[in-house]
């Protein structure tokens, strides 16, 4: 549809007074399409009364003013600010140093890995681990004589 043509509908109270509301007693700041069928609606008694009660609104919050902060809340903020600052700096330390950790476990861990399956087992050559064999040889019947050999 064109803006502004005759097939759009006309305004009434309700929408005029929730865009009033809205966007203020000054029509420019409303949207563009709403524009002129506004300024249609603010000649009649209603529209000139809602303009009236939105315009007092907009006076109000324009006249309102928040005064600057002192001195002391500056530094206060600049202080705080400070010491957050080193508290990140020494939390990033720590998590580096906790990084750095994690990091030499997980290559020990790796290199663990590694040697597990790459080492191939080693089978012992014929010794059989029984009731007889004692740290300082086999002791089993078939064994030699020590003492008969010297």
């Amino acid at each position: 549809m064109a803006e502004g043509s005759r097939n759009e509908p006309a305004m009434d109270a309700r929408r005029f007074a929730t865009l009033a509301e809205a966007y203020g007693g000054d029509l420019r700041r409303w949207p563009e399409a709403e524009r002129m069928a506004g300024t249609v609606f603010a000649a009649s008694e209603a529209g000139e009364a809602i303009l009236k009660q939105a315009g007092t609104l907009d006076t109000l919050l324009d006249s309102y003013r928040v005064d600057d902060p002192g001195k002391a809340l500056h530094d206060s903020i600049l202080q705080v600010a400070g010491r957050h600052l080193v508290q990140r700096r020494r939390q990033r330390f720590w998590w580096l140093g906790l990084g750095l950790a994690g990091i030499g476990l997980a290559g020990a861990v790796a290199g663990l890995a590694l040697v597990t399956v790459v080492t191939p087992e080693v089978q012992p050559d014929h010794t059989v681990l029984d009731a007889n064999v004692t740290a300082f040889g086999d002791a089993g019947p078939d064994a030699e004589n020590g003492e008969e050999s010297l």
